[in-house]
């Protein structure tokens, strides 16, 4: 797929993962429908990208969790530009607490933003996407092939994105849609600075070297290429990769690596 004059809706756009691949659309020609709760965040990169790449773009204010703004900003695209070409579901937000501390409240919110919203704004676009046999993409994360301590909410959304993945792509093997599953591994981005608590508060502080990790530029020109290319699956890291692996021949060591690797964190939730 050449992106030139596609239409392109990304969630959760202004910041992050969401922002760097609003610029890296915008680069490669793509005229963008941007969603975001952060609205002036949202409107200064939208006039940005105009100005800078000569393209056309419009800013949705939406929570994905909510149904009917994820259904707004589907009928506000086909209002504005009469198609879609792909949609970018990347809205989502992180979690740190063990399971026997946290509220229930943050993983229903986890589940909602994160499952939901991808699952809400794909049931809007996918007839429009089949009409222009377009791509549907989810930012899904390592954590979605396995489960991480302190993450469990985070973990079990992501597992559900997959699945729900795996059976649009089965379900669209033969109307022209592809479907893209991104994998990023860690990622520097405010999504750590954003998680949520045990008691629902953003933590504020990341509990990790975001200076060793990908960066949300490096990520976004990876999941623009497997768009592009029609790629089934990213999964954009070293370490990733071997996760996957030793994960299906060799799982009971696997948990004792990720035990360790986590009990290092900065003020560690395991001892």
């Amino acid at each position: 797929m050449k992106l030139n004059d596609k239409v392109v809706i990304i969630t959760g756009a202004s910041s992050g993962i969401g922002k760097a691949l609003a610029i890296e659309f915008a680069s490669r020609g793509a005229n963008l429908v941007l969603a975001a709760r952060q609205y002036v965040a949202l409107c200064e990169l939208t006039e940005s990208l105009i100005k800078q790449y000569n393209i056309q773009a419009v800013a949705v204010q939406c929570d994905v969790s909510n149904e009917d703004d994820c259904n707004h900003l589907i009928k506000q695209t086909i209002l504005t530009f009469n198609k879609i070409d792909v949609l970018v579901n990347n809205a989502g937000i992180s979690m740190r607490a063990l399971f026997k501390d946290v509220d229930l409240n943050v993983l229903k919110t986890l589940m909602d933003v994160n499952f939901w919203g991808t699952v809400y704004c794909t049931k809007f676009a996918l007839p429009h996407i089949q009409k222009t046999q377009g791509s549907i993409v989810g930012v899904s994360s390592i954590a979605g092939y396995k489960g991480l301590p302190g993450r469990s909410g985070y973990s079990a959304s992501k597992f559900a994105m997959n699945g729900f993945l795996d059976v649009l792509r089965i379900e669209n093997l033969k109307t022209g849609v592809h479907v893209l599953t991104a994998c990023p591994g860690f990622t520097a981005s405010n999504i750590r600075n954003t998680a949520l608590a045990k008691d629902g508060s953003q933590q504020g502080e990341s509990h990790m070297e975001e200076e060793k990790m990908m960066t949300a530029e490096e990520v976004a020109k990876r999941i623009v290429d497997g768009v592009e290319n029609r790629t089934r699956t990213l999964i954009m890291t070293r370490q990733g990769k071997l996760t996957v692996a030793i994960s299906k021949f060799f799982p009971a060591w696997l948990d004792k690596l990720v035990y360790k690797t986590f009990a290092k964190e900065k003020d560690a939730l395991l001892k």
